[in-house]
């Protein structure tokens, strides 16, 4: 593999077809992950609707005039446990460590905050937008890419110890 960016295009860090137990059952894994990383970020949002409302018979009403922060709280706390976990040293969200997954750039580079970030931004969009086309995206390409991630240049691969484990039920 090449070093530079410049010259010579870098290859892809994993071949589907050389090493296909790097992306065995991501797709289905990857769905798992996404409903785990939800209930992380709504729960927290819950309990404060719960104390929200609480707190509103308290201050005799006052205290639902809060209800209005709820929305761009929820979209900060999404995209902070977005950008520290996927964007952190372990390129996965803890959805996606409980999988056995994680995001790496197309040559095998890490993710890093801001692309995670954009990569969350970018598939609600995309979900919002083309909502089947997302899903169907990943079904026909070796690397069960999806279309959010084709556009940023992601790819999201089983770990190092998934894919051991893979390899040691192997004959």
């Amino acid at each position: 593999m090449s070093d530079t960016f410049y010259g010579e295009p870098k290859p892809y860090a994993i071949d589907p077809y050389a090493e296909p137990e790097y992306f065995e059952g991501v797709l289905w894994r990857r769905t798992l992950a996404f409903l785990i990383d939800a209930v992380i970020v709504i729960v927290p949002i819950i309990a404060a609707s719960i104390a929200i409302f609480v707190f509103g018979f308290l201050t005799l009403g006052l205290g639902w005039y809060l209800f209005g922060l709820l929305s761009p709280a929820y979209v900060i706390w999404a995209l902070a446990y977005t950008g520290l976990t996927l964007g952190g040293s372990q390129s996965a969200t803890i959805g996606m460590r409980a999988m056995g997954l994680e995001m790496r750039l197309w040559h095998g580079a890490p993710m890093y905050p801001l692309l995670a970030v954009l990569s969350i931004v970018l598939f609600w969009v995309s979900v919002s937008v083309l909502t089947p086309l997302v899903v169907v995206v990943g079904l026909f390409n070796a690397r069960k890419r999806l279309l959010h991630d084709l556009v940023l240049g992601t790819v999201v691969t089983n770990t190092e110890e998934r894919v051991a484990a893979i390899r040691g039920y192997r004959p």
